[in-house]
């Protein structure tokens, strides 16, 4: 039997690759001048550079979790339709979100008893929770059920590698990522913190180095010590109105060993708020751990 795959609009996949896998999406909602703005439900329809510039020009965004409420009723037609529901969500270490698509599912296990609602948590973030997304409509493609699936991708999970870096060390700073006075002697001298998404989901600093150039060498090492079988894999590059740095590091990626497919997407406005404008991040698999 068949399931459909849900993400959100953090997942932060292009239009045509949620078309080519049949993902149906929900948006989040951000707070931008006391207003609820929806987010766009894929990059193309989300003015970038309008929004980073806002960041810049210390606008101030809000956001919050997916509410169980809006959860279900994405869900119920589906429900209603017949079919089974894979839910592939931004991670519990940085959202509560997991937790109302656990209560929406424990609410629609009642008035659908006949039906399955699965939660996965990505314990990843933006393109990071969308390469989850994409083997999972590879798993069902293959004829793979709701239950193998999950399964498989519990060892994606586990071979999820995430790493990013920020423009201005403020941003993390608003978010308890770093001190204030580490910010601020960071950006003085021009240090630039690598983050990854750790094993539980958390945002982590393994790495800080001098300058922008410094951070994208060390992402296409990463990336040569730690791909498995690039040429098999679809791999994300994700940035904050940065993209000739993305382009640049799309290349370096590509001379060393040149994925199946490489996308390039400007960073959704969710956890954009929280990484700021300048944001550079790099997704793909590794042959062992994160």
């Amino acid at each position: 039997m068949g399931f459909v795959i849900f993400g959100d609009s953090a997942c932060n996949l292009p239009r045509a690759q949620l078309e080519q896998f049949q993902v149906q999406t929900i948006s989040f909602s951000i707070e931008m001048e006391g207003k609820l703005v929806p987010c766009p439900k894929y990059p193309e329809a989300f003015d970038g550079k309008a929004y980073y510039d806002y960041l810049r020009n210390k606008g101030v965004v809000k956001t919050s979790l997916l509410p169980a409420g809006q959860i279900m009723e994405a869900f119920r037609p589906t429900l209603a339709a017949g079919e089974d529901i894979l839910y592939i969500t931004l991670s519990s270490g940085i959202s509560g979100t997991v937790s109302s698509a656990l209560q929406a599912a424990q609410l629609l296990a009642e008035e659908f008893p006949q039906r399955t609602v699965r939660v996965f948590d990505s314990l990843g973030a933006g393109l990071g929770t969308g390469l989850l997304i994409g083997r999972a409509a590879d798993y069902r493609a293959a004829g793979l059920d709701l239950t193998a699936t999950c399964q498989a991708l519990e060892k994606d999970r586990e071979n999820l590698c995430e790493y990013f870096t920020v423009d201005d060390l403020m941003f993390l700073r608003r978010t308890g990522r770093v001190s204030g006075v580490a910010a601020t002697l960071g950006t003085m001298l021009h240090l630039k913190p690598i983050l990854r998404g750790d094993e539980h989901g958390h945002i982590t600093v393994c790495n800080k180095v001098r300058g922008r150039k410094r951070a994208m060498e060390v992402f296409a090492e990463l990336y040569r010590k730690r791909a498995a079988a690039p040429e098999t894999q679809r791999v994300y590059i994700s940035h904050g109105d940065c993209l000739a740095d993305a382009q640049t590091l799309a290349q370096m990626v590509e001379a060393i060993a040149k994925p199946k497919e490489l996308i390039i997407s400007m960073h959704e406005p969710l956890t954009g708020a929280h990484t700021g404008p300048g944001m550079l991040a790099l997704f793909f698999l590794s042959g062992g751990g994160r």
